[in-house]
């Protein structure tokens, strides 16, 4: 990607934000609009601008935000109550930074589909 982004600024610690988790592949923070209690973005240090364009070469990266996800899960106790990640892709899939990243949302029941207050019914 040849167009940085905010969130390489909070990889280069250009701009503050509140990391809850490093490594050296990632980062995760809170988001600063959170959408439930808790909210956290999940990012590869690699930038990578959307979902197209992760590769075989680089398709590990979205495998450790996932195991990141999990650790998180443990390390804040929501992990036997559940909790959601969501990717967006691109404009009309809700993309707003080009550096692909999961949303971290939990600590509140998610209804189904997004942005409903219920539970989706079990047939």
């Amino acid at each position: 990607m040849s167009q940085e982004t905010i969130f390489t600024k909070i990889i280069n610690r250009e701009i503050p934000a509140d990391i809850i988790y490093e490594d050296d592949h990632s980062l995760a923070f809170k988001d600063i609009n959170p959408q439930a209690p808790f909210h956290a973005l999940i990012i590869p240090k690699q930038a990578i601008a959307t979902i197209n364009d992760v590769t075989e070469e680089n398709s590990h990266l979205v495998g450790h935000l996932y195991v990141v996800a999990a650790k998180l899960a443990k390390q804040f106790n929501f992990s036997d109550d559940g909790y959601r990640v969501v990717m967006n892709c691109n404009e009309h899939g809700g993309q707003t930074v080009y550096h692909i990243h999961l949303h971290m949302l939990a600590g509140k029941e998610m209804g189904w589909p997004p942005y409903q207050n219920t539970k989706k019914v079990t047939l």
